[in-house]
Order: C-alpha cells, then structure tokens, then sequence
C-alpha cells in the first residue's frame, strides 16, 4: 500500500535540519510497523500541488505549526482535498494539525483551548478500542505539543480517548479516517529539543522542565504506530 504523506509544517528554526522533517518521521514509524507499506510525500508548505484524493491508496495529514484559522495559501485546498477523500472514501490519518484540520473541514469545531499547551507524556483514557487497535489497554500515551484542539466533533466522528486536558484525543470516522491528537512519530530527543526552543517564548521554564521530565516514562508511539498501520491496510481491503 502506498501511503501519500501531505506535509504541512515544519520544525522551528535548525530542529528542522538537525532532526529528519516530518514525512521521514512517519515513515519511520509505519515501516517500523509494516513493510508492506511505501510512500510518496507532497510537500503543501512548499506550494505542492495536491493529488486528486481517487487516486490515492492512503493518506496520512502531518502536524503543523499553523492553526485551521490561519490564512495559509494552501488551507482552503486542502480543506476540498479533505471533503473530497471523504467522498471517494480514502483512507485517512490525521496526526494533531492533521486531526484538527479534517475535524474543521467536515464541520467540527478546532480553536485554542482555554487549558493552554499541552506538552510532555499525555495519558488518554481509550473510550473504544476497534479491531484493529491490537494491544489496546484501559489507556494510551504520546508526547503532545499543541494549543489548539476539537472542541466539538463533526458529526459522525466517534471519540475513542480523552484526557482531562483534551477532550477528543482520537476521533475515528466510517469514511473511513483515523486521527490522532498526539505524535507518535516524535523520537524523545526530538520532543525534547522542541520543547526547549521554546523556552522563554511560548512555554516557560517550568512548562519546559516538567515536560522534559515527563519523558522519562516511556510513551507508546511504537503501538500507536501499529494501530496507524494496521487502520490503513484494513481500510484498504474495504
């Protein structure tokens, strides 16, 4: 299975040439998984075309420094992108702005929290735990790095975790589209060194320090990895 990687976002400043960008990320991640699975990326945040969703196996929509309310060149396209592989029924992962911007373009609702940043290890109560989330117990964590969130769903979309910081953690929808607001395709040094750019800016010394200590217990990124790909070679076969 060939899965398109729309990337639309980079790492601040040299993070994104100390560290591979985030399409090799994932890549990582779901070969890790299984090898069946190949890749092609469009890079959007350099003015890539998108591909006409038909013609693609999988798709899987990158975390980004942008928010849904900015007024990137690229954000309406990729909104028609989204509706349109709902359409056709493409598979589709969203991982953080993947997730809140296939929420925003099928009528949900994505903004700021009024809870702040969520950094460090987040724990998520799993609500559901469908076939093809092998291995799934009571909870799962990630390392996060957001402000924004789904605040209401679309219709249709299911919530499978939550935490008390995020309310709609994973959303599952029968088109079929699997997203995700964590990031399992983040190493720890990665998370780490990004927290840290941030020191002084938008997170303070505490927020840095403390979601630099969280990492210290191990996160799931490698059966979330699993839950990813195994998600888009079931939906494949559909």
């Amino acid at each position: 299975m060939r899965v398109t990687i729309i990337e639309t976002g980079r790492a601040p400043g040299r993070l994104s040439e100390d560290y591979p960008r985030y399409p090799r990320m994932f890549e990582t991640l779901l070969r890790d998984a299984d090898a069946q699975l190949s890749f092609e990326t469009v890079a959007l945040v350099d003015g890539q075309a998108l591909p006409d969703p038909h013609d693609c196996e999988g798709v899987l929509i990158t975390g980004s420094p942008a928010g849904v309310y900015d007024n990137t060149p690229w954000m309406d396209p990729l909104r028609g992108f989204i509706r349109e592989a709902f359409a056709t029924r493409t598979p589709m992962v969203g991982v953080c702005f993947g997730h809140q911007i296939i929420a925003d373009a099928m009528g949900g609702v994505v903004r700021k929290s009024e809870k702040g940043w969520g950094v460090g290890r987040h724990t998520y109560d799993m609500l559901d735990r469908p076939d093809w989330m092998i291995g799934a117990g009571p909870a799962v964590s990630l390392s996060v790095s957001h402000q924004d969130q789904v605040i209401t769903p679309p219709q249709g979309a299911v919530t499978l975790a939550r935490s008390a910081h995020t309310d709609h953690a994973m959303l599952v929808y029968e088109e079929p589209v699997f997203t995700l607001q964590g990031h399992p395709e983040f190493s720890d040094a990665f998370v780490g060194a990004l927290y840290a750019a941030r020191r002084g800016k938008s997170l303070t010394d505490v927020q840095v320090d403390q979601a630099i200590l969280s990492l210290d217990t191990p996160v799931d990124s490698a059966l979330v990895g699993q839950w990813i790909a195994r998600f888009l070679l079931a939906a494949s076969r559909r």
